[in-house]
């Protein structure tokens, strides 16, 4: 069975920085994408992030463009989402989320077939 798990939110200061880990495991074929969604109080899940494992091509929303970095460790099935010049609307929960094939055109939580747990990214203002 595939399984993501994310581990290192917590709280910081506004201007800080935090780096996100998704442990991937499960899959039996190389073909799939994972992405980066949060979701703060009161508002929908949006993506932040995401990764296409064949070609590690990525792509970002605006909102974080300049400031987060997905990367990948294909030999640690590791996914990470590197997070600077944090601010107080980064607040939510993250998740990391899984799809096969490459990063959809327009990611959409109904595109992704697994979810992590989810980890709080808390930043103070």
């Amino acid at each position: 069975d595939v399984q993501l798990v994310e581990s290192g939110g917590g709280l910081v200061q506004a201007g800080g920085s935090l780096r996100l880990s998704c442990a991937v495991s499960g899959f039996t074929y190389d073909d799939y994408a994972i992405s980066w969604f949060r979701q703060a109080p009161g508002k929908e899940r949006e993506a932040v992030s995401c990764i296409s494992n064949t070609d590690g091509r990525t792509s970002s929303a605006d909102s974080v463009k300049g400031r987060f970095t997905i990367s990948s460790d294909n030999a640690k099935n590791m996914v990470y989402l590197e997070m600077n010049s944090l601010k107080f609307e980064d607040t939510a929960v993250y998740y990391c989320a899984a799809v096969w094939g490459p990063c959809p055109r327009y990611s959409t939580p109904e595109h992704f077939h697994y979810w992590g747990q989810g980890a709080q990214v808390s930043v103070s203002p």
